[in-house]
């Protein structure tokens, strides 16, 4: 092809916030794929908080973006040109394409998605790796009963609001923890949370505790610190404490801060459980099945913040870290 790619690459390694000397736009010829490979035409990029702890050297479940490499993503796409056999031009596809125009992926690496049962971007969110982490660690880890209290932290993001949509369809109490009125109203009266907590309102300790009189049975933690500390100091008998993310500590610039509150692990026999995405590959299909089967049915809502342009995505970004997006947050590449 004679189309120029353009790309995002890690300059540096950020320190607090990724800032616009962190990144190096660049741009190249448009390759052709080798054998086994797909071209892939980039539609739409996942924008997730992982992906700042992706920039940040150290031992992870994950190897670090080297300097220099393009910024790692999830996105979605369509398939320009392909070596294997299946996929064909017109397919609409998913997978770690990057933070690039155009991308060549091995086909094994990569998803087939059908955009007549749901718009793209739902694969990226209800029907992605965000669907199917709030799937597997509230059912795996959490393992809510009936009649059970679940509290979400980052209950109005891409994965809280989905947890406590599962946990209603369980024959849980849902109850959410997010910042303002304005995402306290759509979890409550749009997913169907039975409450929410708005941090930044008050004394969080007093509205848990307002809300889950008999404590917490399942606490699912997309954030950490002060508000997993108050989680803790909550927790009900066998309480099971779901670590998903620390999005409240990923650009820290002072060591990360863990919970003081833990020994409530102790004198509640609770466990806490950390896990990724990742742990559950082998069984993607039975989650997709259970989550396109209730989003069919209108028993699940998916929540999409779409953003514009390729070129803004260093500002688009920094909203995850800002509170400034409501469900997934996804950019267009345009």
């Amino acid at each position: 092809m004679d189309a120029v790619n353009h790309q995002f690459r890690l300059a540096a390694r950020p320190e607090g916030l990724p800032k616009e000397s962190d990144w190096d736009r660049t741009e190249e010829p448009v390759g052709e794929p080798g054998e086994g490979e797909v071209l892939v035409k980039t539609l739409y990029l996942s924008l997730d908080p992982a992906m700042r702890g992706w920039m940040n050297e150290g031992r992870s479940y994950i190897p670090p973006v080297g300097i220099g490499e393009v910024m790692r993503a999830l996105a979605a796409g369509e398939v320009v040109a392909s070596n294997h056999s299946g996929f064909a031009p017109g397919d609409h596809v998913t997978g770690l394409l990057g933070v690039q125009e155009y991308a060549i992926a091995s086909g094994d690496a990569l998803m087939k998605v059908d955009t007549d049962l749901a718009p793209l971007p739902v694969y990226l969110s209800t029907l992605g790796m965000p669907g199917m982490t709030a799937y597997f660690g509230l059912l795996d880890i959490g393992r809510p009963a009936a009649g059970e209290t679940v509290v979400v932290s980052g209950a109005a993001g891409a994965v809280g609001g989905l947890v406590g949509q599962i946990a209603k369809l369980k024959g849980a109490r849902a109850i959410g923890i997010a910042g303002g009125e304005d995402k306290c109203r759509h979890i409550v009266d749009e997913l169907g949370f039975d409450a929410a907590i708005d941090y930044k309102a008050g004394d969080l300790d007093a509205a848990l505790g307002e809300h889950c009189p008999d404590g917490i049975d399942v606490y699912f933690d997309n954030v950490g610190g002060e508000i997993l500390d108050a989680a803790l100091a909550r927790l009900g008998r066998n309480a099971r404490v779901v670590i998903c993310g620390a999005i409240s500590q990923y650009n820290a610039s002072a060591a990360m801060k863990g919970p003081s509150n833990y020994m409530s692990l102790l004198v509640n026999h609770a466990s806490m459980t950390g896990f990724v995405f990742s742990d559950y590959l082998d069984r993607l299909g039975e989650g997709a099945q259970d989550m396109a089967g209730w989003l069919a049915a209108g028993d699940l809502k998916s929540r999409e913040d779409v953003a514009e342009g390729f070129d803004n995505f260093p500002e688009t970004l920094l909203r995850l870290f800002e509170g400034a997006n409501t469900g997934k947050l996804v950019l267009a590449v345009g």
